[in-house]
């Protein structure tokens, strides 16, 4: 239950028609917002033709170990936020927060996820209509990080 309460604070949950995490929506929040919310980062760096604006360290937000924002340098959206949460959340808390695994033939109306694998076959849980992929560390039990990104078909 202790679990539940640190996911349910961590991530903030909003209403199912989006998933912002802190206040900050990919694809809809600016650059200026995040830095206005969260303080100077820990650093910024361009990679892959994005900004990274990075937290961690004495500068990591409340619950996490790091969270990097990617922003579109051009229009100064958040594309993506990758949350590394603090402390240990397990699959269970996931699916109590977020939803449980699809079922086989028609998606429900409320939020399911679907269990994917990475080219280098890692695990993890994608909620699409949320704008949500929750990747598993080694064991399959226990959260790496949240990856928001904004939700197919947008708001």
């Amino acid at each position: 239950m202790k679990t539940i309460a640190i996911v349910a604070v961590l991530l903030a949950a909003a209403p199912a028609v989006a998933k912002p995490w802190q206040g900050i929506e990919p694809g809809q929040s600016k650059r200026e917002q995040v830095i206005q919310k969260f303080g100077e980062p820990s650093r910024v760096v361009t990679t892959e033709g994005k900004e990274v604006i990075a937290y961690f360290e004495q500068k990591a937000i409340k619950g996490t170990k790091q969270v990097q924002f990617k922003v579109d340098p051009g229009t100064k959206l958040v594309e993506r936020i990758d949350v590394f949460p603090g402390p240990v959340i397990d699959k269970e808390s996931v699916e109590s927060t977020y939803g449980p695994v699809c079922p086989s033939g028609k998606v429900p109306a409320s939020p399911c996820y679907q269990k994917k694998l990475t080219d280098d076959f890692r695990t993890y849980l994608l909620y699409p209509r949320l704008g949500l992929a929750v990747f598993l560390n080694e064991d399959g039990k226990t959260v790496h990080s949240f990856i928001f990104t904004p939700q197919p078909g947008g708001k």
